[in-house]
């Protein structure tokens, strides 16, 4: 569903298991600090309102997005997490750099999910200029943080039995 019809913010806390025991690695772009550090706050307060508990959440750097999926790799070896949250933002500019680190980070992080068994969420925003993410990083969107700590609870508690 588009955005522009959908508050990321929004969910219903009922439906949202306990994360009381789950353990979650983001991994976040310091590139547009100011948009991934508020989706990194997103993402935080959204996993404690749920449970989570402090030292159970681990979080990391990487230089910028395109390293988005080795991050999320490292944690996913390490046997610390039960989710990553892979949490960047690029904006579009004048040359195809857009497409292309766009379309690295995507297919990196599907592989991830098609590899592992661990769930990697996608929480990269791509924009065509710094309002539309200011608006989906705490603005009048909501914060796609949100949306992805909710989606890794729920794809940690998925099953298929």
């Amino acid at each position: 569903m588009a955005t522009i019809y959908h508050n990321l913010s929004e969910y219903d806390p009922n439906s949202v298991p306990d994360a009381s025991q789950m353990r979650f690695g983001i991994v976040v772009s310091e590139w547009n600090s100011t948009i991934t550090n508020s989706l990194l706050k997103g993402a935080v307060t959204t996993l404690k309102k749920q449970g989570a508990k402090d030292e159970n959440i681990l979080i990391k750097t990487v230089p910028g997005s395109f390293e988005l999926t080795f991050g999320a790799a490292q944690m996913i070896k390490s046997g610390k997490v039960d989710a990553v949250i892979a949490l960047g933002c690029v904006i579009k500019g004048d040359t195809p750099h857009f497409d292309y680190v766009c379309a690295g980070v995507t297919q990196g992080i599907t592989l991830l999910n098609a590899t592992t068994n661990t769930p990697v969420i996608y929480g990269l925003i791509t924009t065509n200029n710094m309002q539309q993410a200011e608006d989906r990083s705490g603005g009048k969107l909501g914060n796609k943080g949100d949306e992805c700590a909710i989606a890794a609870i729920k794809m940690i508690n998925f099953s298929c039995k």
